[in-house]
């Protein structure tokens, strides 16, 4: 399984980062072969305030099928959609998920 993740940092206005987040995820629900999804809303770090905000997780059977779906019209438009949130402030990485 891979997994790809998608991490915002600390947005100066959230209200305008939860409009924004809401379109890209109405988004990101048609891309294809997504097999599970995950939200981790941050609510601090072992210092007090974390760097991120929130998480988004996106999982895949394998590296193959996360291109697929990336490269997809709908994939494609979800990235278009990024372009809203305020310059770096998210990265985003993708993994092999290893589970015990």
């Amino acid at each position: 399984m891979v997994k790809f993740v998608i991490a915002f940092k600390q947005p100066a206005q959230p209200e305008a980062f939860e409009t924004a987040y809401q379109d890209f995820l109405a988004l990101v629900e048609r891309m294809p072969d997504i097999q599970r999804k995950q939200v981790l809303h941050v609510v601090g770090s072992p210092r007090g305030q974390a760097d991120y905000y929130r998480l988004l997780e996106l999982y895949f059977a394998d590296l193959p099928t996360l291109e697929q779906s990336l490269a997809s019209p709908q994939g494609q438009e979800a990235a278009r959609e990024l372009s809203r949130f305020e310059p770096h402030t998210l990265e985003a990485f993708l993994g092999h998920v290893y589970e015990a």
